[in-house]
């Protein structure tokens, strides 16, 4: 059987006119550059793919005991807590790692980008795809906590994929508006980073958010819902944990979700002319 290959003709506006239909043409390129992430990813490491175990499980020991312990902020009579710290983990983890990656991602495909045609969003979206390898992983290790603590989450547990799909898209949009800018000003290099370092205390990853109305009132969680994320991972544990659901934080992350998505996707598309000059 003769394959069959078809001719991509180069024409000025073509991006313009064709660029999502290109996207699925080069979806090919789109696997190939997430197989070739995922691979290299823990290469030349003594334990290897052990990082992706470790890293969460280490994290989770480590905010148990600050959180739950020295700031007492443990419920004894609620779910164990590092099964808590484990559902604030798993969405933070998987948008921090998919933002690290995304930003540099451009500039690492640098001789890519300047020799070939194709859609350039496909380089950062591969990236935040492979972001989800340590996502399940850490998933499998909620998993084993589940089973050590004799743990049945309840059954609101079946909307967790909606959750899913809310951090992959709040990290696309975001990825998309940081790589894009990243190119131009090579500031963000330093500045992500600090962003992903500093969120994370104003994230409650290992803490509950209930904490802030407990401690400043309604009015304060509600800006405190602000950062996206927060209502996400109130989600989280909503699904896994049953924490009673913050709704207002919830509608606020979806609004902020889709505002992401559509300055990331505009200001990406609006820059990519001018990224091989830049990179």
């Amino acid at each position: 059987m003769s394959a069959v290959t078809e001719e991509l003709i180069i024409e000025p506006g073509r991006s313009e006119k064709n660029y999502w239909k290109d996207l699925w043409r080069y979806r090919e390129l789109f696997y190939i550059l997430s197989w070739r992430d995922i691979k290299i990813r823990y290469k030349q490491t003594v334990i290897g793919a052990a990082w992706g175990v470790i890293r969460p499980f280490l994290t989770m020991l480590v905010f148990t005991f600050v959180f739950g312990k020295i700031a007492n902020l443990a419920d004894k009579n609620g779910p164990p807590y590092p099964i808590i710290v484990f559902a604030g983990l798993l969405p933070w983890q998987f948008f921090s790692t998919a933002l690290s990656e995304a930003s540099n991602s451009l500039i690492g495909n640098a001789n890519l980008i300047s020799k070939i045609y194709f859609p350039r969003m496909i380089v950062p979206a591969s990236s935040i795809i492979t972001s989800l390898i340590d996502f399940a992983i850490s998933f499998g290790l909620l998993l084993l906590a589940m089973l050590y603590y004799h743990y049945i989450p309840p059954i609101q547990i079946l909307l967790l994929p909606l959750f899913i799909i809310m951090v992959l898209i709040i990290a696309l949009g975001v990825g998309l508006y940081v790589t894009a800018l990243n190119v131009k000003y090579r500031d963000f290099r330093y500045i992500i980073p600090f962003i992903v370092q500093f969120g994370l205390y104003i994230t409650p990853v290992g803490y509950s958010s209930q904490k802030i109305a407990q401690m400043y009132g309604e009015q304060a969680r509600f800006w405190f819902s602000i950062n996206p994320l927060a209502g996400i991972i109130d989600g989280f544990r909503w699904c896994i944990v049953g924490e009673p659901m913050y709704w207002p934080g919830f509608f606020l992350s979806w609004g902020l979700m889709l505002f992401f998505l559509w300055l990331g996707i505009t200001y990406f598309r609006k820059t990519e002319k001018s990224f091989a000059d830049n990179i």
